[in-house]
């Protein structure tokens, strides 16, 4: 038993390094490859640049309104379970058809939205 106390925490710390180690590799390998393209610095840096702006701007809406579901799925579980002592599996039951009503909801005001722009 003492010996899996010593080398559990050797083989993370091993993992932890081995893992960094290649991410820098990787990230050095694809430097010099864009540098042997002859791509110039504003290149790079716009392959590494993320425009949020330019996703999709209903995206929160779309979490928001699955995760209010997805909540109002559980609660309604709970309370079935309490008053009525339904079993707890009707609780995921509950929570993928209010989280598939909720992407179908999203998907009426998406499409509302689109045709207004």
């Amino acid at each position: 038993m003492h010996g899996s106390e010593v080398i559990v925490p050797i083989i993370f710390f091993i993992s932890m390094v081995a893992i960094w180690g290649g991410a820098i590799l990787t990230r050095h390998k694809e430097r010099m490859t864009i540098i042997d393209k002859g791509l110039n610095p504003a290149d790079l840096k716009a392959l590494y640049e993320r425009n949020w702006k330019a996703s999709n701007p209903l995206s929160s809406l779309k979490w928001g309104i699955l995760l209010a579901c997805v909540g109002l799925a559980v609660l309604i579980g709970i309370w079935l379970r309490d008053q009525f002592f339904f079993n707890d599996g009707v609780i995921p039951g509950l929570m993928a058809l209010l989280g598939g009503a909720g992407l179908v909801l999203f998907y009426f005001i998406a499409s509302r939205k689109q045709r207004e722009s």
